[in-house]
């Protein structure tokens, strides 16, 4: 029962943060009230579409649970609302918008990696490792590739920092705490810790993977 509580937290932590850090970008990028709530929406609801997808879930979850999906346009509509007023001030605190930005990705990143490992677990997935890590990274990063496409930026998952890293750290944490102790909760909260140090260090000092510059 608590195991099943904490995953429902870790549901709802992950919609609202990823509904606030999407629709963040969208207001950066001067979109229009409609295109804020829909880049919030998809940044909230879209790595959990891509899991369900991958696992035969068709229609996804979210279209039988439509209160994740009211959750994110509500939090959306309160940044839209909240920019709109503040909006004066908005430009001159960009630099602190950015790192409240950076925490709810974080935020958003960890709730959902471990939330996409766990369904994959219980979907009958526990002895394969490589597909419950892929769902879990694919339900923490998801979201994010769709909110850059929509936006016209590269994903940054594929450019900057080592966002996607962060969550494979995580996923694989809550894996062996879960199959190779059973500590579901314990494990949650080790995975959630570590994949949100992970994305604020490499926020903080710029930690990049090598690449090839022309």
């Amino acid at each position: 029962m608590i195991d099943e509580i904490v995953i429902h937290v870790m549901e709802w932590i992950g919609t609202i943060a990823f509904a606030v850090s999407g629709a963040l970008v969208a207001i950066k990028c001067s979109l229009d009230l409609f295109g804020v709530l829909i880049v919030g929406c998809v940044t909230a609801v879209g790595g959990g579409i891509t899991r369900d997808l991958l696992l035969g879930r068709v229609p996804p979850q979210i279209f039988f649970s439509p209160y994740i999906l009211f959750v994110a346009l509500i939090t959306s509509l309160g940044v839209f609302a909240i920019a709109y007023i503040y909006r004066k001030k908005f430009e001159s605190l960009r630099e602190r918008i950015e790192s409240i930005n950076v925490f709810f990705d974080a935020l958003g990143l960890a709730a959902f990696s471990i939330t996409g490992v766990e369904i994959a677990c219980g979907s009958g997935y526990t002895e394969h490792v490589i597909f419950t890590i892929t769902l879990g990274v694919l339900t923490g990063v998801g979201g994010g590739v769709l909110r850059d496409v929509l936006v016209n930026e590269k994903p940054y998952v594929l450019t900057r920092h080592v966002y996607a890293v962060a969550s494979i750290v995580g996923c694989l944490v809550y894996y062996v705490m879960r199959i190779g102790f059973d500590y579901r909760v314990i494990g949650t909260f080790a995975a959630v810790g570590v994949t949100i140090v992970i994305r604020l260090l490499a926020a903080r000092f710029h930690w990049k993977l090598p690449k090839i510059k022309f």
